[in-house]
């Protein structure tokens, strides 16, 4: 479902200069790989979140050919499955409330005071992708792929190419890349009409709708010393289409709070989003530890802005196993158009979303990453915890159909993730 669905466009373009950038800034950080290699890695994410909404698993096969000194070849599938429930966007009342599916086809209820869970959050994607490099010359290092992924009603087709050339005795080197994506989506029941009551015969548009994204980023990686490894990115994402969430609706509230019609929400249908990003890596000689810390900075057009900061420490202990403590800190600022609910008699605002992933949020992830050898290879166990605060005005909540009521629930989730490369 949409409502799940995430742009791969900005993560395959980042994949792609970061392998030119570490391949040639710092070349004496690993081995190179013998020609006519195979290289395979293995992973399985489990998610869970609190009182039974998303719980996703993926597995994941990464195969990497070596074809010689300058050239490799990357194939990568991905399988997720998620099922559960996710809030539809709807506030909480101090009387059960009952919705209609997205499909039109039943009903389901929630219980007086609970946060409104759609329970038919249920999906499968297969995502299969390719990535080329090939080291053109000396200082010039070439990356270009293509990725595929399908789920029930939603189809995403990406390209991405980068190009990284090294200067000062490899000490530094300049990225850019950019990444192509067409998306096609198709949610079951239609695309609903947006602002339009759910129970309104009419509320059903087209069957599908389109959404184009065009990447661009440019880097810039410096080898400080032996030790410190430092990286400036600057990215350029416009993004054209429908991006809308089809299953995300809103509560027309009345002067005593209570809801007496939902109808769909509605988003732009351009946005430009841009980000600043820094990231040093330090390995304390002679411990053989790395201290890893970034920081990124995000805004866009539809008023949002958010900081995140991330820190990695990896320790390493006797033969040959090791630790890595992980801390992450992110915060959000809302959507211009982000609101937990419509007054009844007022009109219909051209933008709205109560979807709280566009509100105003903090979220805190720590974990601990644990690795060691299994014959010659590297196997590694992940587990982290994950919560997520929403703020707002708490004052919203009024009248009998909203007194004592969580407008802003907070969110917590579990992830365990292995990896295995061999």
């Amino acid at each position: 479902m949409q409502l799940k669905s995430k742009n791969k466009t900005f993560a395959n373009i980042s994949l792609t200069l970061a392998a030119a950038t570490c391949a040639l800034a710092a070349p004496a950080m690993a081995a190179t790989p013998e020609p006519d290699s195979w290289n395979v890695d293995a992973g399985l994410l489990i998610y869970a979140e609190s009182d039974d909404q998303v719980q996703a698993y993926e597995g994941a096969l990464s195969i990497t050919k070596q074809i010689d000194d300058e050239r490799s070849i990357n194939v990568k599938g991905v399988v997720d499955v998620l099922t559960g429930a996710s809030p539809n966007g709807a506030v909480a009342q101090n009387r059960a409330q009952t919705f209609t599916r997205p499909s039109g086809n039943g009903s389901y209820t929630t219980a007086a005071g609970e946060t409104p869970l759609d329970d038919t959050f249920k999906d499968t994607r297969v995502a299969l992708s390719t990535q080329y490099q090939q080291q053109l010359n000396r200082l010039w290092l070439y990356s270009g792929g293509a990725n595929v992924s399908k789920e029930y009603d939603y189809l995403a087709l990406s390209i991405n190419s980068a190009l990284a050339r090294d200067f000062n005795n490899r000490n530094t080197t300049a990225s850019v890349g950019f990444s192509y994506a067409y998306d096609t989506i198709e949610p079951e029941g239609g695309i609903p009409n947006p602002g339009v009551s759910v129970d309104d015969p009419d509320n059903r548009l087209e069957d599908s709708e389109t959404k184009q994204t065009l990447d661009l980023l440019f880097g810039l990686t410096q080898v400080i010393n032996r030790q410190t490894l430092m990286q400036l990115n600057y990215s350029i994402s416009d993004i054209s289409g429908y991006q809308t969430d089809p299953f995300k609706i809103l509560s027309v509230v009345d002067s005593n709070g209570w809801a007496n019609d939902y109808v769909y929400e509605n988003r732009p249908d351009q946005r430009t989003k841009q980000s600043l990003f820094w990231r040093t890596k330090y390995n304390l000689q002679p411990s053989g530890q790395v201290f890893d810390v970034s920081y990124r900075y995000f805004w866009d057009d539809w008023g949002m802005a958010s900081h995140t900061i991330d820190t990695k420490w990896r320790m390493p202990l006797a033969n040959s196993h090791f630790i890595e403590p992980h801390i992450r800190y992110y915060n959000q600022q809302a959507a211009d158009f982000y609101q937990v609910y419509l007054d009844d008699g007022q009109p219909i605002p051209e933008y709205m979303t109560a979807d709280y992933r566009l509100g105003e949020l903090q979220t805190y992830t720590i974990g601990l990453k644990y690795g060691l050898p299994i014959a010659g290879n590297e196997f590694s166990v992940r587990l982290e915890y994950y919560l997520t605060q929403v703020s707002g005005d708490d004052s919203l909540a009024k009248g009998a159909g909203m007194s004592g009521v969580d407008l802003y629930p907070d969110k917590s989730a579990v992830m365990l993730q292995s990896f295995y490369r061999f």
